[in-house]
C-alpha cells in the first residue's frame, strides 16, 4: 500500500486542479448570482446573508436567532503520495472555508472518488481516516459521505458551520487604510509540483505538509473582534487572486510589500529553476490586466496555487498592536505585508 504514489494518478495537485479563473468567469457569466436576501425573504422566513456575488469562501444563511449557518464544499486531487496525509490536508482545506468566515465548523460529509481498478479500497480507507483525524482535532463530526468510481482520485468535504451574525467576516468588507496579514507562508503549489516531478522528496517538503495540515481555527477567534474588517483564506487562485477578490469586493486597491511576503523553504530555488504549477500561468492570465509591478519571481510566487493556505486578514491600522498581541497569543508571529488604498486603475500594486 505504501508503494502507491497518489500524485501520479492525477494531472493536477491539490487546489492546483481548480478550474482556472478565466474559465470559471466564462462558466458563470450568464448565471445569476445568489445574492444576499434580507431576513424574512428567504425560504422558511430566513435570509441568505452571503451568496456568491463577492466570490466569498462559503454561503451563509440567517437562522433567525442571531446566528447563521455556514455551508461550503471543497475537494481536490492528491497533493502528496501518502493516503492518510492527503486525507488530512483535504479535510483541513475544506474546514478552512468556515474559519475564514469567522465561524466554527461542526458537521462534515465526505466526498471521495478513486479509480477502483487501480487503487485498492485500503488506500481509500486511509484517505478517509486522514480526514477523520483532522475533523476530530477540529471537533467536527464526519457523519458520512458519497463515493464514486473516478478516473482520478479526489477527496474533500462538504462542511456546515455556525457563527454569531455579529462575528461574521467576509472577503468584501476591507476598508481604506487597512493593513493585511497572512498566517501561512506561500509555496505549496511549487513544492507539490517538485514532488510530482520527483525533484524533491516527501521529506524535503515536510514543512509544507505540516503547514497544509494545520487548521485555520484562528479565524473563529478573529470573528470576535471588530478591528478585523475582512477575512478570507488563500487557496487555488494564489495570494494575488484572493487579494484581488478582496479589492474588487470592497472597491479598493492594495499595495503589497513583496519583501514582507512569507515564502516556504526552497521556493526561491524553485523559482530560479522555473519549477511551478500549471495553474500558476492560468492564474496570471486572469490577473495580468489588474496588477502593476510584478516581476519573474513575484509572478511565480504570488500566482502560485495554494492548498490549505493561510488566512488573509484585513486589520484596522489603528488596532495593529492589539491584533499583533492577539496573533502572538495564538502562536503566530506576523507582520503586515501590505495595505488597502483608494481604488486606482489597477487592483494590486507590488512594491
Amino acid at each position: 500500500m505504501n508503494e502507491v504514489k497518489l500524485t501520479q494518478f492525477s494531472h493536477g495537485s491539490g487546489c492546483g486542479c481548480k478550474v482556472a479563473p478565466a474559465i470559471l468567469e466564462e462558466i458563470l457569466k450568464d448565471t445569476n448570482a445568489f445574492k444576499a436576501l434580507p431576513f424574512g425573504e428567504g425560504l422558511g422566513g430566513a435570509g441568505l446573508l452571503v451568496g456568491n456575488e463577492t466570490k466569498d469562501d462559503a454561503a451563509v444563511y440567517d437562522l433567525g436567532n442571531g446566528t447563521a449557518l455556514i455551508s461550503t464544499v471543497d475537494f481536490f486531487t492528491p497533493i502528496v503520495n501518502d493516503a492518510f496525509t492527503y486525507g488530512k490536508i483535504a479535510a483541513a482545506n475544506a474546514l478552512s472555508d468556515v474559519y475564514a468566515m469567522g465561524g466554527k465548523p461542526f458537521l462534515a460529509i465526505a466526498i471521495l472518488g478513486f479509480p477502483t481498478e487501480k487503487i485498492s479500497a485500503a488506500i481509500a480507507q486511509q484517505i478517509i481516516a486522514g480526514g477523520k483525524n483532522i475533523c476530530a482535532k477540529a471537533g467536527v463530526v464526519l457523519a458520512g459521505g458519497h463515493t464514486i468510481d473516478s478516473p482520478e482520485p479526489f477527496f474533500g468535504l462538504a462542511v456546515n458551520g455556525i457563527v454569531p451574525i455579529k462575528n461574521l467576516k467576509q472577503n468584501s468588507t476591507a476598508q481604506e487604510g487597512d493593513l493585511f496579514f497572512l498566517t501561512k507562508p506561500i509555496g505549496t503549489g511549487m513544492l507539490a509540483t517538485a514532488l510530482k516531478r520527483e525533484i524533491l522528496s516527501e521529506k524535503e517538503i515536510q514543512h509544507a505538509v505540516d503547514s497544509m495540515c494545520a487548521l485555520n481555527a484562528f479565524g473563529e477567534e478573529l470573528g470576535k473582534h471588530e478591528f478585523i474588517h475582512a477575512l478570507t483564506d488563500v487557496t487555488g487562485f494564489g495570494l494575488l487572486g484572493h487579494l484581488i477578490e478582496m479589492c474588487e469586493g470592497a472597491n479598493l486597491s492594495a499595495e503589497i510589500n513583496y519583501a514582507k511576503v512569507p515564502l516556504m523553504t526552497g521556493v526561491k530555488d524553485l523559482c530560479a529553476k522555473f519549477v511551478y504549477a500549471d495553474n500558476t500561468m492560468r492564474n496570471w492570465k486572469a490577473y495580468e490586466n489588474k496588477v502593476e509591478g510584478i516581476n519573474g519571481e513575484s509572478l511565480l510566487t504570488l500566482c502560485d496555487p495554494q492548498t490549505s493556505g493561510g488566512l488573509l486578514i484585513a486589520v484596522d491600522a489603528q488596532s495593529e498592536k492589539e491584533f499583533l498581541s492577539l496573533a502572538t497569543k495564538n502562536n503566530f508571529q506576523l507582520e503586515a505585508i501590505g495595505k488597502f488604498v483608494t481604488r486606482k486603475d489597477k487592483a494590486v500594486f507590488i512594491i
